[in-house]
């Protein structure tokens, strides 16, 4: 499941199964053909067009396509992105993170991150548990701790700011 944003204007859910493409659980089919590098010519619904990548950011998930000289802008999210946008992490990722909430309502049973340590993204800094599940909570960036809110042993909501960097 994907989803894909075109110019920050339309959206679109996009899934494969086993007949094919589904866009907007519609089921899709195009004749793409490859021509050169980035260079397509697609048929589609009785129309040609020829799409041309003007760029493309595997990190970002981003892409520029020309279609019939028309420059489109368009952003893809996988489940993992969909995931962490339910769970309310996407925005873990800006430049200014100043701290981390709970994901989900839970139990905290360890924290491993101390007032004043420079953190390196990836540390792990506490251990949730949720619905019998421990969920290690990781650094989303380098940062300095600031201020945490939480100990071992506390019960917390979803939202709750646990870690200030």
């Amino acid at each position: 499941m994907y989803q894909i944003k075109i110019n920050e204007k339309y959206s679109f859910d996009a899934a494969r199964d086993v007949d094919g493409l589904l866009i907007n659980d519609i089921a899709t089919t195009a004749d793409i053909k490859h021509i050169g590098e980035g260079i397509y010519h697609i048929i589609a619904g009785n129309q040609s067009y020829n799409a041309d990548v003007v760029s493309f950011n595997s990190a970002d998930k981003t892409a520029q396509i020309k279609i019939n000289n028309n420059t489109y802008t368009i952003t893809v999210k996988d489940q993992f992105d969909i995931l962490l946008d339910k769970l309310g992490l996407s925005s873990l990722t800006s430049a200014r993170l100043s701290e981390i909430k709970a994901p989900m309502p839970g139990l905290v049973l360890k924290v491993f991150a101390v007032e004043g340590d420079e953190v390196k993204k990836g540390d792990n800094l506490l251990v949730l548990e949720a619905m019998k599940m421990e969920n290690i909570i990781k650094c989303p960036a380098d940062v300095t701790i600031k201020k945490i809110r939480i100990k071992s042993g506390d019960k917390v909501e979803k939202g709750q700011i646990l870690i200030e960097f």
